[in-house]
């Protein structure tokens, strides 16, 4: 999308990023990215179990981005704006992509986070686009967090 936001766009824009600035999801969206490294649905229902506060963490961060990523997905939002300024999606869908085959299987729901997995793909070649290379550095930052949380439980 190569055209100027609409103001009903940027009016939604901030609607949505103000969503991310309320305490709670911005507490659980700290945990997610802290706790969450999953390579498997048995490992992600261990670190988020269903009927727990992390469990409670987990679901409210994937459903905002779910949430954000259809309205985008909708063209509610505009695309550059978006991914200029909302690359954390991107970020949860990594957390959450080695999982998601296995969990959409489990609960029978081929569905479940299909527009942050949508988004996610536009994401990328968006971005290759613009900056190449950066997915690749958002990867790798990723792994360092994972190892060193990964080192810091067990110390």
């Amino acid at each position: 999308m190569s055209t100027k936001p609409t103001f009903e766009q940027a009016q939604l824009h901030l609607q949505v990023f103000e969503e991310r600035r309320e305490a709670r999801l911005r507490e659980a969206r700290q945990w997610f990215f802290k706790n969450f490294f999953a390579d498997t649905m048995e490992q992600a229902m261990k670190i988020a179990p269903m009927g727990t506060e992390p469990g409670a963490s987990f679901m409210m961060v994937v459903s905002y981005w779910e949430q954000a990523c259809a309205l985008l997905n909708y063209g509610l939002l505009h695309e550059d704006l978006f991914f200029e300024t909302s690359g954390e999606f991107f970020g949860v869908w990594e957390r959450l992509k080695p999982t998601m085959a296995e969990g959409r299987k489990m609960f029978s729901n081929p569905l479940f986070l299909t527009n942050v997995e949508k988004a996610a793909h536009r994401f990328e070649a968006w971005s290759e686009a613009r900056t190449p290379g950066a997915i690749a550095m958002m990867r790798k930052m990723g792994e360092q967090m994972r190892a060193q949380f990964a080192s810091a439980a067990k110390a």
